[in-house]
C-alpha cells in the first residue's frame, strides 16, 4: 500500500481579541481542506486570539475565551475526521504558554508549548510567556469547557511531543523555533518524524521572504520529510502586516505556496504528498549514527487511531508536482504590502476614506500611489467575487455603488488629497505635479493657500514677544528662521485634520477620514521633521521605506500603473518649501539635512541591523567609502549622523505609528 495523503495549511487574516471573526475564518479552513480530502490542517501561530494582543495578553479572559472557542472549533460537526492544529495561550501551573492544541474528533491530543520565543526586534514574546523546557513532558488539567464536551475528557499531555498516526508521524514547532541554530524540526527529524508543522506569526519585511524560504528549504533538504508552515495575514492593528505565504514542501522543493500580498481573508492550500519518497531521503549511515543518540530517542509520541492516508488515494494518484518558489521584486513588495495594511486598518477602524497632504514632492506621492495601488486591488478582489470585500467596498463607496467600478473611482470616493501652499513659498511646479497626480488616480482634491493662517500665527507671536521674527534669506537669525518655518508646517497639521472630519459631510457623506502621514526612514532617522507638522497623522504607510527604495517604487509604478506623471516627481529637487524662493535661493532637503538620501540609507541600516556604534560606523565606512571621500569627511558624517540622532530622540515619542518594512526602521515609541 502506498503512502500517500493530503496535507493542509493556510493563512488567516486575524483580528486581536475578534473571537468569533476569527473562528469562523479557523472554521472555513478546515471545511476547505476537508473538501480537499485533507486530513491534517495546520493554522498560524495564537490564531484564535490573534497574534498581536501586547499586554492583553496578561488578561485572565483571553485564556477562557481562548478554551472556548477552541471547544466550539473541535466539536463542530463539520471538523471532524481531519487532525486540526490551532494557536491558543495557555496556562499551566501558574505560568503562560505560547502553545499548539492538537486536536481530532472533539479530543485534544496534545497541547505542545512553543520552546524558542521571539524577543528582539519587534517581538517582545517573554514579556507575555513562558518558554517551554526541552524535552519536558507531563500532565494537562483541561478546562471545564473540553471536559463538558461528549468525549469528557479531563486530561491531555503537554510538552514537546510528536504524534504517531497508524500511517504516519508528525510534530510541531513554532515560529522562532525554525529561525533557531538549534531548531526542533532537526531533531524531529532524526527521530523519524515524517511531518514538521510550523505555525507562525511572521510579519513582512522587505527582501525578508527568500530567508524564510531557505530556512524551510535546508529543514526538509537535508534529511527528508514534509514541512508545513502557517502564517497570519494582514494587519491586526499594530504596526506590522503579516505577510501570509503558506508553504507545503517536500525533501527540499516546494509543493504549494500561498500568496504573500492579498485581501483573502482566509486561504488554504494543500498538497497530495508521498510519504514513502521520504526514505530516499534518509538512508545515510551518518544520520542512523545520529539518529540513535538517546537525546532523540527521548522524543515522547502519542499514538492516535488515525489514518492520514486517506482511501481514494490510490497507486494511481499523482502526487503534488515541485514548482519554483515565487517571490515578488521589493518594489512590488511596497506597493503590495503597504496596500494591503491600508486595507485592513480603514475597514476595521470603520473610518470613511483617507486624507493625505500632498506636497508635490515624492514621499506623498508615494504615499498617494499606494492608496491608488490599495484601490486597484479592491476592484481586483471585487471583480473576483470576494464577498468580504464587496461588502466593506460598498459600505465604504456609499451611494451609487456597483461591482464594476473602477479603481479611480473608488479612490476619487474614499481617498482626498490636498495641497496646502505659501504664495511666497510655494512653487508653480510643486503645486501643478500635486494636482496632475491627484488627476492621474482619480483622488478627490483640494487646492489651498494658508497664508491667512501662518500670518494670524506670525502676528500674534509678534504681538506677543514685541519683535517680529525674519526669515534667514530676510536678514533674521537660525532660530527666527526654523520657527517660521514650523509655523508653516504645524498650520498643515491643524488644516489636515480639519478637513479630514469636514470633507465627508461637505461631499455628502458622513464619518472622518484618517490622516496619512509621509515621513520616510531616514528623515525619521535624521530627525529631519517638524513635531506635529504633517509628519503627525493617525497612520504612515511609508514610515519604514527608505528614500532611496521609494524612487525606485515610483520608478516602477510609473510603468505598472501607468502614471507618466510620477516622472515628474522623480526629477525634481527634494524640498520642504518651507522658506521664500529667491533668484538664487532654492530650499533643498538633501543641503538641508547635510546627507544624501543614500548615505542616510547606509547609515541608518549599519547602526541598527549590522549594530555598530560611532567608531564601528567610521571604521566601516572610511573603507567603503573611500573612493568618494576622505577619512576626516567619513568622521564628519558619522559624527553628524550619530550627533541628530541623539538629539532628535524626542521627535520618536511623538512619531505617527509606520508600518515596519525596513530592518533598519526607527525604533518605536516605547
Amino acid at each position: 500500500m502506498t503512502r500517500k495523503c493530503v496535507l493542509a495549511t493556510c493563512q488567516l487574516n486575524q483580528w486581536v481579541l475578534d473571537y468569533d471573526g476569527n473562528r469562523d475564518r479557523i472554521i472555513e479552513a478546515i471545511k476547505t481542506a476537508k473538501a480537499a480530502n485533507a486530513t491534517l490542517i495546520l493554522t498560524p501561530e495564537l490564531c484564535i486570539p490573534g497574534y498581536g494582543l501586547l499586554d492583553h495578553w496578561l488578561e485572565n479572559d483571553v485564556y477562557a475565551h481562548s478554551w472556548d472557542i477552541a471547544a466550539d472549533i473541535i466539536a463542530r460537526p463539520d471538523c471532524q475526521d481531519i487532525i486540526i492544529d490551532l494557536g491558543l495561550p495557555v496556562q499551566h501551573w501558574g505560568c503562560n504558554y505560547n502553545a499548539r492544541l492538537i486536536a481530532l474528533n472533539g479530543e485534544v491530543l496534545a497541547i505542545r508549548p512553543k520552546l524558542d520565543l521571539a524577543n528582539d526586534g519587534n517581538f517582545r514574546e517573554m514579556r507575555y510567556f513562558t518558554p517551554w523546557p526541552r524535552g519536558r513532558f507531563e500532565d494537562y488539567a483541561l478546562p471545564e469547557v473540553i471536559q463538558a464536551l461528549s468525549r469528557q475528557q479531563k486530561h491531555c499531555p503537554i510538552g514537546e511531543c510528536a504524534i504517531e498516526a497508524l500511517d504516519g508521524s508528525f510534530a510541531s514547532e513554532t515560529c522562532e523555533e525554525l529561525w533557531t541554530p538549534n531548531s526542533p524540526h532537526a531533531h524531529y527529524s532524526l527521530a523519524g518524524i515524517e511531518i514538521v508543522l510550523n505555525s507562525s506569526g511572521s510579519h513582512h519585511e522587505l527582501r525578508k521572504l527568500d530567508a524564510r524560504i531557505n530556512l524551510i528549504k535546508e529543514a526538509t533538504a537535508k534529511t527528508g520529510g514534509v514541512y508545513l508552515y502557517s502564517n497570519q495575514r494582514g494587519c491586526d492593528g499594530d504596526r506590522l502586516y503579516y505577510d501570509g505565504c503558506a508553504l507545503i514542501m517536500s525533501n527540499g522543493e516546494v509543493l504549494a505556496q500561498g500568496s504573500q500580498f492579498s485581501l483573502r481573508d482566509v486561504e488554504v492550500q494543500t498538497a497530495v504528498v508521498d510519504l514513502d519518497s521520504i526514505w530516499a531521503h534518509r538512508t545515510s549511515r551518518s544520520r542512523g549514527m545520529q539518529a540513535n543518540e538517546p537525546s532523540v530517542q527521548k522524543l515522547k509520541r502519542i499514538p492516535v487511531d488515525f489514518r492520514l492516508c486517506h482511501p481514494s488515494l490510490t497507486l494511481m494518484t499523482r502526487p503534488t508536482e515541485p514548482r519554483e518558489p515565487r517571490y515578488h521584486l521589493p518594489v512590488e513588495e511596497i506597493a503590495l504590502g503597504p496596500a494591503c495594511w491600508l486595507w485592513d486598518y480603514l475597514r476595521r477602524s470603520k473610518a470613511a476614506g483617507f486624507l493625505v497632504p500632498l506636497s508635490g514632492g515624492i514621499d506623498s506621492c508615494a504615499t498617494a500611489t499606494i492608496v491608488y495601488s490599495m484601490c486597484r486591488l479592491v476592484v481586483s478582489e471585487m471583480q473576483a467575487g470576494n464577498e468580504v470585500v464587496l461588502a466593506d467596498a460598498k459600505r465604504l463607496y456609499g451611494d451609487g455603488f456597483s461591482t464594476d467600478i473602477t479603481a479611480k473611482q473608488l479612490c476619487n470616493r474614499i481617498f482626498s488629497t490636498v495641497f496646502m501652499g505659501m504664495q511666497q513659498q510655494s512653487s508653480k511646479e510643486t503645486r501643478t505635479r500635486a494636482k496632475e497626480l491627484s488627476a492621474a488616480i482619480g483622488a478627490h482634491h483640494i487646492d489651498t493657500n494658508i497664508d491667512t493662517m501662518v500670518h494670524s500665527l506670525h502676528t500674534l507671536v509678534a504681538d506677543t514677544l514685541g519683535f517680529e521674527p525674519k526669515f534667514k534669506v530676510h536678514g533674521g537669525t537660525q532660530s527666527e528662521n526654523l520657527a517660521l518655518q514650523n509655523f508653516q508646517s504645524r498650520s498643515r497639521m491643524v488644516l489636515a485634520y480639519a478637513l479630514g472630519q469636514l470633507i465627508p459631510h461637505s461631499r455628502g457623506g458622513a464619518g472622518g477620514l484618517l490622516i496619512l502621514g509621509s515621513a520616510n526612514v531616514d528623515e525619521c532617522l535624521r530627525g529631519y521633521l517638524t513635531k506635529y507638522d504633517c509628519s503627525s497623522a493617525d497612520i504612515n504607510p511609508i514610515g519604514g521605506i527608505s528614500k532611496t527604495d521609494l524612487k525606485r517604487f515610483i520608478k516602477w509604478a510609473e510603468m505598472a500603473f501607468d502614471l507618466p506623471v510620477l516622472q515628474q516627481f522623480l526629477d525634481a529637487t527634494p524640498t520642504a518649501e518651507l522658506e521664500p524662493i529667491t533668484n538664487d535661493y532654492v530650499q533643498s532637503d538633501e543641503a538641508d539635512m547635510g546627507f544624501t538620501y543614500d548615505e542616510l540609507s547606509t547609515l541608518g541600516r549599519l547602526r541598527k541591523t549590522f549594530k555598530l556604534g560611532t567608531v564601528g560606523l567610521f571604521q566601516h565606512l572610511v573603507a567603503e567609502w573611500s573612493d568618494r571621500m576622505k577619512p576626516r569627511d567619513v568622521y564628519q558624517k558619522v559624527r553628524d549622523f550619530m550627533y541628530y540622532y541623539a538629539i532628535n530622540r524626542h521627535k520618536m515619542t511623538t512619531m505617527t505609528p509606520g508600518l515596519y518594512l525596513e530592518s533598519y526602521t526607527p525604533d518605536d515609541n516605547r
